[in-house]
């Protein structure tokens, strides 16, 4: 079959190598899935780099993300064969999605909803996931509630936008430049504050920039994938009980805390990591963004779909954050 893969660590368009390999047998606990499409992210461009702290020893084939068929199960599996499925690649063992046929755990593959075709299922479940997690289970986000998305463009970032306001929240989007503000706007941002860095674009603090917005109140929580001087400056605009979720580092780092602020203002730093705790727990998920699909109330941000042999220009231009929503490759 072929597969991209990493044989030392570089930018995308200097590591990545079409190869040849053996179909991957799965393992215990494990389901082998004919890839369809398969989801690109940040995290793929740092794992070329070696800089992703889940990077697999080379060489290896990144993708964390895909949608398409099961071809095959290991021991103890009762997924059926043939099942439309979409989740997470076994990347950390080298057999990540950017191939024909890749391993994934059965416990991090879910069915792939019918409203989806390949391409959107397969850039759908991390960055929702990654929401739900950060604003239902870890954040607690209530209607009427005021809520700040960092790196409100990107993917995990448009599904928080549009999860928050699904659930109600006044959702203000924080964005590089004007075309990312009416892409946000598009999926439900109320309000827009262009900045760059740790300062909107007309010079303002952004703590400043987002307590103006809500009158001064402050906002009660803050999704963060970006973190550095952006997450650092935005926790200044937490209201008394607020809650700033570390969601990523796009930036390079995560935000600096200042511990006094939060004691003094009762406000909260929280982790997110998008794992759900159980199979119990995935298909509770699940179930709950099915339905806001088939409401309506979220939808499908795959903007750009590149093809199988492009895959290094597609990672070069993910690093790049050249185009808001998600990317995918059409395998």
């Amino acid at each position: 079959m072929r597969a991209w893969q990493v044989h030392a660590p570089g930018e995308p368009e200097a590591v990545l190598r079409l190869v040849e390999r053996e179909v991957p047998d799965p393992g215990p606990g494990q389901v082998r899935v004919r890839v369809a499409a398969a989801g690109i992210g940040l995290p793929d461009v740092l794992m070329c780099r070696g800089t992703y702290p889940l990077t697999p020893a080379v060489p290896f084939t990144p993708g964390q993300e895909l949608a398409g068929t099961v071809t095959a199960v290991g021991p103890g599996v009762d997924v059926p064969l043939g099942s439309r499925v979409m989740g997470v690649s076994d990347f950390m063992n080298g057999n990540g999605s950017f191939a024909e046929e890749a391993l994934a755990q059965e416990t991090s593959v879910v069915p792939a909803p019918a409203t989806l075709d390949d391409c959107a299922a397969a850039g759908f479940w991390i960055p929702n996931v990654t929401a739900w997690t950060g604003l239902v289970d870890r954040g607690q986000l209530r209607t009427g509630q005021c809520l700040a998305v960092l790196g409100a463009a990107g993917s995990s970032g448009i599904a928080a936008v549009q999860l928050g306001n699904a659930l109600g929240a006044t959702v203000i989007a924080v964005v590089g430049d004007q075309t990312r503000a009416e892409f946000c706007r598009s999926f439900g941002a109320g309000h827009v504050v262009v900045a760059r860095g740790d300062a909107a674009d007309d010079g303002r603090p952004l703590a400043r920039a987002l307590r103006e917005i809500t009158d001064w109140q402050g906002v009660d929580m803050i999704f963060d994938p970006v973190g550095g001087a952006q997450g650092s400056n935005a926790m200044g605009a937490l209201a008394r009980g607020g809650r700033h979720l570390a969601v990523g580092f796009a930036s390079g780092s995560w935000p600096t805390v200042d511990v006094q602020m939060m004691a003094v203002t009762n406000t909260s730093l929280v982790g997110v990591l998008a794992a759900p705790e159980s199979r119990e727990h995935t298909e509770f998920v699940l179930r709950g963004l099915t339905d806001l699909l088939d409401r309506g109330a979220i939808h499908d941000t795959v903007r750009t779909r590149w093809p199988f042999a492009d895959a290094p220009a597609a990672l070069t231009r993910v690093a790049g954050r050249s185009q808001p929503g998600k990317c995918v490759l059409v395998v």
